[in-house]
């Protein structure tokens, strides 16, 4: 069978970490969407290394870890990532595999994204600038070149003929950039690429689960973010959802059992879009230093607010969420008073629903207050031992999302997580 982590806010909630604490339990991690836009953080003793597109599994000898076809895959920052963890004393060619299906990432499609991104001036949408737009329309526009493509004799025609259609495009924007570096290190990279063991991945992993073999899809970004049912057009361009765990992994939906669910204590968003509960205050700017709320692939500063229970329910309804792990439940401990988000008040009305266009509604979030717990809580390894007022505000969320919280992760290290 397959269990799911993934985020269920605008990304950044900690879901490296966790994979990497539940990875024990499971003999294959497996990376369904997204591209190197993502940014999984985690402590191995007092060494942070952030994973990209490698799956947070990999730090486990005996688990094999899969890149899906449902990802775009830059081979520049493959290879940088391959280094990093090597040096760590990982084997990536020993547990690592990657889907012949996956789309590569090629150094016009960051011309692409950096041409577009500036072209719509105050309109921006915060694009990470990684590529990751253009390669995945030219999958939906059946150009794209795939990871089993460079094991093709006609990968260079191929290659050069894209490449053309994009100079094109750029012209078109008037793009004068020397890319020339950006296309060396990509040469070098797919002959990197290469001696990763490439794999039928949907044949390889319903393998897998046929055998009995315990499989942990991972995903990247966050719920909000999704192409279809995020914050459009302030989105990625990847279904970060449940469903795209079947899309982008080629399994069945009957194989998925658990949906395991991660949010902050309170809510982050990195770049453009709406944010209702975003503190433009102090307590916005004590949450950024005190979680050291930097965007790990970008370093950009992230916006912080309360959480926001509305858009938290949504999501679990969409994701069909079985069990929440809360992150970052420390960095409120200071707090004299807590806030969490019940409504929205859109145009004098009351709702509890996510709009069709939240960019477009003036939202005034409603907030229930709580008393904050006013002591440090990254020490405590049992959860009978957390402080009443902490319990009492995981309690009302319980109530709230109609999903229970079963871990909460009170600090960045491997074994700073309590089970509830």
């Amino acid at each position: 069978m397959v269990d799911v982590i993934l985020g269920l806010q605008w990304g950044d909630e900690g879901k490296g970490k966790i994979v990497d604490f539940f990875a024990k339990d499971y003999d294959v991690v497996a990376r369904f969407q997204g591209g190197p836009n993502a940014g999984h953080t985690l402590y191995l003793g007092d060494k942070k290394i952030v994973l990209h597109q490698i799956p947070s599994g990999i730090f486990h000898e005996r688990i094999t870890n899969i890149i899906g076809g449902g990802v775009v895959l830059d081979p520049v920052t493959f290879v940088k990532e391959c280094e990093s963890v090597s040096q760590l004393g990982v084997d990536v060619r020993k547990n690592l595999c990657i889907s012949e299906r996956t789309h590569l990432i090629l150094p016009t499609h960051r011309a692409l994204d950096k041409a577009s991104e500036i072209s719509k001036g105050n309109d921006k949408i915060g694009s990470t600038l990684k590529g990751i737009s253009p390669a995945y329309m030219d999958k939906t526009g059946r150009n794209g070149l795939r990871v089993g493509d460079l094991l093709d004799k006609d990968f260079k025609s191929n290659y050069l003929n894209l490449k053309a259609k994009h100079q094109r495009l750029l012209d078109s924007f008037n793009f004068q950039e020397d890319i020339s570096a950006w296309e060396k290190d990509f040469l070098e990279g797919i002959e990197f690429l290469k001696s990763i063991k490439i794999v039928n991945g949907e044949y390889f992993i319903n393998e897998k689960i046929s055998s009995g073999s315990r499989v942990l899809a991972e995903g990247a970004q966050g719920s909000m973010l999704d192409v279809d049912f995020g914050t459009f057009p302030f989105v990625t361009s990847s279904n970060t959802i449940s469903a795209g765990v079947c899309t982008g992994l080629g399994i069945s939906p009957q194989k998925i059992r658990e949906v395991i669910g991660i949010t902050k204590a309170y809510c982050t968003r990195v770049g453009s879009g709406p944010f209702p509960t975003e503190l433009n205050n102090d307590d916005g700017e004590y949450l950024r230093k005190k979680g050291n709320e930097y965007g790990s692939t970008t370093g950009r500063p992230r916006r912080c607010g309360w959480i926001d229970l509305v858009a938290l329910k949504y999501a679990c309804m969409i994701n069909g969420v079985t069990s929440l792990v809360m992150t970052k439940a420390d960095i409120l401990d200071d707090l004299e008073q807590l806030k969490v988000c019940t409504s929205y008040m859109i145009d004098g009305l009351e709702s509890k629903k996510i709009p069709f266009q939240m960019s477009h509604s003036l939202i005034d979030p409603q907030y229930q207050h709580f008393k904050g717990w006013q002591m440090p809580t990254s020490s405590i390894k049992d959860f009978s031992m957390m402080p009443q007022e902490m319990k009492t505000y995981i309690s009302f969320m319980d109530q709230y999302l109609g999903s229970s919280v079963k871990y909460i992760s009170n600090g960045p290290g491997r074994e700073q997580i309590v089970a509830i």
